[in-house]
């Protein structure tokens, strides 16, 4: 599909994917001009999924290429499908490996074991989302918090926002997986094991991913547990 395409516009987080996506297609070109010091993201982000309608308009065949997966933490990949099917063109999203796909295996947890909750680090605590503490809490973004603008080098000030808010419910001594997955399958992922109070001296990317296992069991319904045994008889 890459090489097929009249262009390929990408947005990735590392040169050697770059490198690799102009080599598979000379009319490919990078979207990371769009990027502006302290310009809103969602000025941005309305500027990518224009860029990417625009060229399907004029009669192209395009190909448009997110690091991770094209639809997760990525607004510009619906928000453009979205604008061309209201207008009659066709376009589709292809699957691809996200942040959560390379947790699960690196970390090896199961959410399905203990129930998972994801939350954007900003919408968390904005909209003070409801814990469940008897379930995996992932948090995306966490030295992104309270970030509306693009910044090279993001101040992270957010943070202490986010442990001020996870210790009014988890103790201090809480364990924290602080991850970041590895863009090459020849690296490592980075994975910090933390006591909730650890984290603010702690260094790691704003992108990193932050998981906090369950502090409960929960308690079983035995009433509905025997109604769920009946089926079986």
């Amino acid at each position: 599909m890459i090489g097929r395409a009249d262009e390929v516009l990408y947005l990735v987080n590392d040169p050697v994917a770059a490198v690799w996506i102009e080599g598979a297609n000379p009319n490919a070109r990078s979207l990371d001009y769009l990027y502006e010091s302290g310009k809103d993201r969602r000025e941005t982000y309305a500027a990518i999924a224009e860029e990417i309608a625009s060229r399907v308009r004029l009669g192209l065949d395009v190909c448009a290429i997110f690091y991770g997966h094209p639809g997760v933490f990525a607004w510009p990949g619906h928000e453009a499908i979205r604008r061309l099917r209201a207008e009659g063109s066709s376009s589709r999203m292809l699957p691809g490996v996200s942040t959560l796909d390379c947790l699960v295996a690196d970390i090896g947890i199961d959410p399905a074991s203990t129930g998972c909750q994801t939350y954007e680090a900003t919408d968390f605590l904005v909209r003070r989302r409801t814990i469940d503490l008897c379930a995996l809490l992932i948090l995306w973004q966490i030295g992104f918090v309270g970030n509306a603008t693009y910044e090279p080098v993001p101040s992270m000030d957010g943070l202490p926002l986010l442990l001020e808010r996870l210790l009014e419910v988890y103790p201090e001594d809480h364990e924290t997986i602080i991850y970041e997955a590895s863009p090459y399958p020849v690296c490592e992922p980075i994975i910090q094991h933390l006591a909730l109070s650890e984290v603010l001296e702690a260094e790691f990317s704003p992108i990193a991913t932050m998981v906090l296992r369950p502090r409960d069991r929960p308690e079983v319904d035995q009433r509905m547990l025997e109604r769920v045994r009946s089926l079986r008889r």
